[in-house]
């Protein structure tokens, strides 16, 4: 019995899409970033949930924001814990803080440049990376002038 020599790509761990999360990962798949916002207090909510946060109205809808941010934290990860993310290092894990309102904010990846030059504060934007035919994932890079 002859051996395969091709192997599967090691593709990172993967979003499980539930019925309130479902409308972020679908905008993602469209290459649009959308926020969850309270139709009554106005506030995003992120991660998404049942009931706002701010005001515990329950009338939330997605909205699209202009996908640009600051880099709020970051840290290059030297022993990660998945296969995939082991082939990736040096890999900048990020939370961000979308301008569209203080305190809303991402975990990601900060992309297209070397991480010793992320610094905290730096501006980025939004870069959709097709994962699968099923699953993109929201990435920043820094922000063209």
């Amino acid at each position: 019995m002859a051996m395969s020599t091709r192997s599967e790509p090691v593709l990172p761990p993967l979003p499980a899409p539930d019925d309130v999360s479902r409308f972020f990962w679908d905008g993602c798949r469209q290459h649009k970033l959308l926020i969850q916002r309270c139709r009554t207090c106005e506030h995003y909510i992120h991660p998404p949930r049942l009931v706002c946060r701010f005001c515990l109205s329950t009338e939330l809808a997605p909205a699209e924001v202009c996908g640009r941010a600051a880099v709020d934290t970051f840290t290059i990860p030297l022993q990660p814990y998945d296969a995939y993310f082991q082939s990736q290092v040096p890999y900048v894990l990020a939370v961000v803080e979308l301008v569209e309102e203080k305190n809303l904010k991402l975990l990601t990846n900060v992309v297209g440049c070397d991480p010793d030059d992320v610094r905290i504060g730096m501006e980025v934007e939004v870069v959709f990376t097709d994962i699968t035919a099923e699953v993109t994932l929201p990435h920043f890079r820094p922000a063209k002038a």
